[in-house]
């Protein structure tokens, strides 16, 4: 049987469930709070790429109704994802509290998601991966929002490193839960489902957290630092993406 790793495009270390202390670690020294500085003549404090505190945005909110179009459509696809996650995880927890049993309900869960995941979930990343985030990261360079270390990242790198990490998690989780149905040995069985559940679980977890930040901050601020004209032009090429 062929060996599943994952590993970090940029360290090449696997990337597995997250313990207690690297939770830890992550909340002190968050990606986002980490890599982006806002230009010196601002006021450090407010950077509006600070990371959210027990899910509470710092952002001065603009409401779903003043938004374009094109942000309030990738906003409803967000709440479609957050309910398929919600299901995807309530079937985790049942199919680990049944001890690793795949009956029928379990199994029409699974499918669905998956069917979800290749499909509707990763569309919506290539949306924004190849039509918004472009601009985007262009108007953090321009108002200071950016690293100051050689290759200068901006928070868009955290956000398509995220999507990256989605895809690895999903195809890991997709592949253990296949294999896991077809072990014959309980022993073996069970671990390679725990460890289905684990990663489904970081999925879930780190998808919620990410589209969160999402709504509450990068479409907040693309609302502000993207014009009219420019979302008209961004609606006519996203409907374009496969």
């Amino acid at each position: 049987m062929e060996k599943i790793t994952i590993v970090d495009r940029k360290s090449g270390s696997r990337v597995g469930p997250i313990s207690k202390g690297e939770k830890k670690r992550l909340n002190e020294n968050d990606p986002i709070k980490r890599e982006v500085v806002k230009d010196p003549t601002l006021d450090e404090g407010d950077s509006p790429m600070d990371p959210p505190e027990a899910y509470q945005s710092k952002l001065e909110k603009v409401s779903y109704d003043e938004m374009h179009d094109v942000l309030k459509k990738l906003t409803l696809e967000h709440k479609v994802s957050i309910k398929k996650l919600n299901k995807f995880e309530k079937g985790l927890q049942d199919f680990k509290a049944g001890k690793w049993i795949f009956d029928k309900k379990i199994s029409d869960i699974f499918s669905d998601f998956f069917s979800f995941f290749d499909s509707d979930f990763l569309l919506h990343n290539r949306k924004e991966e190849k039509v918004l985030f472009p601009l985007l990261e262009r108007r953090f360079r321009e108002t200071g929002e950016h690293g100051t270390d050689e290759f200068s990242q901006t928070p868009i790198d955290i956000f398509e490193d995220d999507h990256y990490q989605f895809i690895q998690l999903g195809v890991l989780t997709f592949n253990l839960i296949g294999i896991s149905s077809r072990l014959p040995d309980e022993a073996s069985k069970n671990i390679v489902s725990d460890l289905a559940f684990q990663n489904g679980m970081e999925l879930i977890e780190m998808a919620r957290l990410h589209i969160f930040r999402e709504d509450e901050t990068l479409f907040q601020l693309a609302n502000k630092l993207i014009s009219s004209e420019e979302f008209d032009e961004i609606q006519i090429k996203i409907e374009k993406v496969k």
